[in-house]
């Protein structure tokens, strides 16, 4: 592939991405379309807030120590989690634990949390396409770009000018991932990321996906995703938008469920 340079991504907080959100269309956003037009109008007007859970944050963390390293998640997270008497950890329910929480000004991981971090990184390690993909590079850069005529964002996991996109994905069962990215349109996610890179880049690179295990034995993937359904997607991707035009246009947001089905169960 030709090889991209890094200089095209910016540097940003989390924060500061999500807070363009009004501004720019995400992958988020427009599959949130794709699946109801109507959800995705009451998330942009705010009536539909979506709450950080904690197996987000847990991921997100995992995210951090994967691709950026142990002294960049130990930057940016607490692990000195307080413990009883006995040197047990202490629940995080209690109210100790809450005030103790409330003066950190770094995110606090629970014992348990930060093991099974420490035993994903080591489950990546041990795949070799994967630390191949991830020994050099940029992580979380983010795009800015017009794409099919609509001010787009995105914000990649892991960039390496030598192999294109790499996106990390933790899943519970490595058996089933292939059915999960189906499920939750990880293709619909990583072509709208290729196809707005192409847009400040000028070339389509290639797309990875590496995913790992929650559980032991902490399992590791990793995946190519095909050019000829990469293409299909950006298709459909983009026949999407153009619905989103109109929807816009017209200020008519449906369901998708306005007529009468036909179910059949046998």
């Amino acid at each position: 592939m030709k090889r991209i340079a890094t200089d095209i991504f910016i540097q940003e907080p989390d924060e500061v991405y999500h807070a363009q959100a009004a501004h720019y269309l995400s992958s988020h956003q427009l599959m949130d379309f794709i699946k109801c037009p109507f959800l995705h109008h009451q998330k942009k007007l705010g009536h539909v807030v979506e709450k950080e859970t904690e197996a987000y944050r847990v991921g997100k963390a995992a995210h951090v120590r994967i691709l950026e390293g142990r002294e960049a998640f130990q930057e940016r997270y607490c692990l000195d989690w307080p413990c009883n008497a006995d040197g047990e950890p202490m629940d995080g329910r209690t109210k100790a634990v809450k005030e103790w929480k409330a003066r950190q000004t770094q995110y606090p991981i629970q014992p348990k949390d930060g093991a099974m971090i420490e035993q994903m990184a080591m489950g990546v390690g041990m795949n070799t396409a994967g630390v191949e993909l991830i020994a050099y590079g940029l992580a979380e850069g983010v795009v800015r770009v017009d794409y099919c005529g609509l001010a787009c964002q995105i914000r990649i996991d892991w960039f390496n000018p030598q192999h294109g996109i790499v996106d990390l994905k933790t899943c519970d069962d490595l058996t089933y991932f292939e059915a999960d990215a189906r499920r939750y349109r990880y293709l619909t996610q990583l072509a709208f990321y290729q196809a707005v890179l192409k847009e400040a880049a000028g070339s389509l690179v290639p797309v990875f996906l590496i995913a790992v295990e929650k559980k032991a034995p902490f399992r590791t993937g990793v995946w190519r995703l095909s050019d000829e359904c990469l293409a299909m997607t950006r298709r459909d991707n983009e026949a999407a938008i153009e619905r989103l035009k109109v929807c816009r246009c017209e200020n008519v947001w449906p369901t998708g469920y306005e007529e009468i089905r036909t179910l059949e169960i046998f």
